[in-house]
């Protein structure tokens, strides 16, 4: 039995994640950062099926919390054998609409939250010579859209300090993992997309309009975030681990169609197209999978 701390767990990608490795018998410590208002559907599918787990408070931007929800673990368990760092934002804006407040906003979740739970529980994962930690990226890790410049900025940050670490854990018996998911219908992408700023007017008019449809598919194309916590657990299990795992058939499409051609193939990709045009090129690029 394997004691694992997940963060952000109150729906999408980690709740799945809390139920997969409950089902796997492991003392499981799902955590997030209001469990009086965020917790319902967790405790709701737990008992469902049957399942226990232990909801705890823990706010990866608040240093606090996250020293006294790892000590308290660390107290009643003993040890914190897998870290699955799910927490994250997702917003969606062009570059020039962005705020200082907002991208510090994003960065102190995606980045800095992996980061303090990395290093609170590093450590113990040293001393007792094993561990694993389970970083959830992005295909926004590998590809830099329109739109999407922050979030992407954010992951592929979380992506460079997965593979450092995963290079200096190594001699201690610990091991990294980086999950790369496509398109899952998570709240996170509901989010991503009512925050979107749609105005005609705008000089980034076009941009804004595709960039809506090209994450609104997620409605169609998005898979069940069960999926992406079995590979989660299979990062984990497995005999044969590899650093990357991209989750999803539009995972590989997107990334895949991104690196087809040269950067400045990817930069001229939309150069004075219309939308029909600019769309029939994007499927001859990417295509994606149908619901």
């Amino acid at each position: 039995m394997a004691v694992v701390l997940i963060t952000g767990t109150s729906t999408g990608i980690g709740l799945a994640t809390a139920l997969q490795f409950a089902r796997s018998g492991n003392k499981v410590y799902a955590t997030m950062r209001n469990p009086e208002t965020g917790s319902a559907a967790l405790k709701a599918a737990a008992a469902a099926e049957n399942l226990k787990l232990n909801i705890m408070q823990l706010d990866v931007t608040d240093p606090a919390s996250v020293e006294r929800a790892v000590d308290n673990i660390l107290v009643e368990a003993g040890r914190i054998d897998v870290l699955v760092n799910n927490a994250g934002l997702g917003p969606l804006s062009v570059i020039e609409r962005t705020t200082d407040a907002g991208a510090h906003e994003l960065f102190e979740t995606n980045f800095f939250g992996a980061l303090r739970m990395m290093v609170a529980v590093l450590p113990g994962m040293r001393e007792e010579r094993s561990g694993t930690i389970v970083n959830v990226s992005s295909v926004a890790g590998k590809v830099a859209g329109m739109g999407s410049g922050l979030y992407a900025a954010s992951k592929h940050a979380l992506e460079a300090i997965s593979e450092s670490t995963a290079l200096e854990t190594r001699p201690f018996g610990i091991r990294v993992a980086i999950i790369e998911p496509g398109f899952f219908k998570t709240a996170i992408i509901d989010k991503a997309t009512s925050a979107l700023h749609l105005d005609e007017a705008s000089p980034y008019a076009a941009a804004e309009r595709r960039i809506s449809a090209i994450y609104g598919s997620a409605h169609s194309i998005g898979g069940d975030p069960a999926a992406v916590a079995e590979v989660i657990e299979h990062a984990v299990t497995t005999k044969n681990p590899v650093l990357r795992y991209p989750v999803g058939i539009d995972a590989t499409v997107f990334i895949n169609g991104r690196f087809a051609g040269t950067d400045e193939d990817w930069l001229t990709f939309g150069d004075e197209k219309s939308d029909d045009e600019f769309w029939a090129d994007f499927a001859r690029r990417f295509p994606m999978p149908t619901a």
